[in-house]
């Protein structure tokens, strides 16, 4: 079971990539990003996808913290959870990909309140997703007001 919580946790080994893993996992987001749009799913059937999606993340990266780490940079199935709430409907330009991908990178390194307080404050799997689907909150939030 570690090994299947460490595959999804690191993005299918994604994480692993020596230089910005983070960078790396958020960008294997967009196309999950584009085939959740595709689906045109009513919203409040996208928005609970997306719980349960962050759920089961919550789940897995707590998993495979156990293995290596609490945090672990190679984790980052956390990033792919921002990404996606980053996108989560607005339709997929690639002006909409490029900047919400640029806004969610800036809030997950810069970690605005709560962002920071979360990644801090929680532990475990709630604390390795949470921090960044705010983050991607936030990019969602910029992303609307500048569209």
């Amino acid at each position: 079971m570690e090994r299947a919580a460490t595959f999804l946790a690191t993005g299918a080994y994604v994480g692993y990539v020596p230089v910005a893993p983070g960078t790396f996992g958020s960008l294997l987001a967009l196309p999950l990003a584009l085939a959740l749009a595709a689906l045109a799913l009513p919203a409040p059937a996208h928005v609970a996808l997306l719980a349960a999606l962050i759920a089961g993340s919550m789940a897995v990266c707590g998993r495979a913290a156990r293995v290596l780490g609490d945090d672990d940079g190679r984790i980052v199935l956390d990033e792919i959870c921002g990404m996606l709430v980053a996108i989560a409907l607005v339709a997929p330009t690639p002006w909409v990909l490029a900047a919400a991908f640029g806004f969610f990178r800036a809030f997950d390194i810069l970690k605005p309140f709560p962002v920071g307080w979360l990644d801090r404050e929680l532990k475990g799997g709630a604390g390795i997703v949470a921090d960044d689907v705010v983050a991607g909150l936030y990019a969602n939030l910029l992303v609307r007001v500048l569209t």
